[in-house]
């Protein structure tokens, strides 16, 4: 049998992975890996400030990647001309949770059709269970590294937006500051570590499926004969 008579008869539809753990938690990472990250980039707010001179009010609005010092506006008001600004840089935080969202998502598509259409390969063959545990353990990692960096950068970014009046930029000018909800950020940081259990409580079904939990198995079945 030459290599693709081998391939084609490795191939063969079974969709009864996913009454199995390891294929229900594969679609679970995939729905919750797309709202982790879609909540993120599909973020927009701003920060209104209201001058003490005519009562002018201005919005600075700011977006994923967060890099809020790129964000800056010119005013006129008073006679006069002035040029505000938020402060901060939250991209690599909030770009790290945003990748490992992404590739998350990536993996799960590609593991799950290696599930449904080469199932008997990754039973027989010992190095795919092993590939898949390994690499949902570094996803684990990443997930949990990039939710708690991602929940520092959104305190920073709360509290850089919020202490704008105390800038000097704000001194003696800024009469008051109005915030648009950030809750969907911090639904994205908790959809985060929520990624996290998912993608860890995995590793025990997964690990079932490796050479090392077969021969522990047969090992212990051959001491009780």
């Amino acid at each position: 049998m030459d290599s693709s008579q081998a391939l084609r008869s490795s191939m063969s539809m079974n969709l009864g992975v996913f009454r199995e753990p390891r294929g229900v938690m594969r679609i679970l990472q995939f729905i919750f890996s797309i709202c982790a990250f879609a909540t993120t980039t599909g973020f927009s707010s701003y920060v209104e400030i209201t001058l003490n001179c005519e009562d002018k009010a201005f919005k600075l609005e700011y977006s994923y990647p967060f890099r809020l010092d790129h964000v800056q506006r010119t005013v006129d008001f008073c006679n006069k001309t002035e040029s505000f600004h938020l402060i901060g840089d939250f991209s690599s935080d909030a770009q790290f949770f945003v990748a490992t969202g992404v590739l998350s998502f990536l993996y799960c598509i590609g593991i799950i059709f290696v599930y449904v259409m080469f199932d008997a390969m990754y039973q027989s063959n010992g190095l795919l269970p092993l590939a898949d545990f390994f690499l949902t353990v570094t996803l684990a990692v990443f997930w949990l590294s990039g939710s708690a960096a991602w929940a520092n950068g959104l305190n920073g970014l709360k509290g850089t937006t919020h202490n704008i009046i105390n800038t000097k930029q704000c001194h003696e000018v800024c009469k008051s500051l109005s915030f648009a909800s950030v809750s969907e950020l911090t639904i994205s940081v908790i959809l985060g570590f929520l990624n996290f259990f998912l993608w860890a409580s995995d590793l025990w079904f997964l690990y079932k499926e490796t050479p090392w939990f077969k021969l522990k198995q047969s090992t212990d079945v051959n001491s009780a004969a």
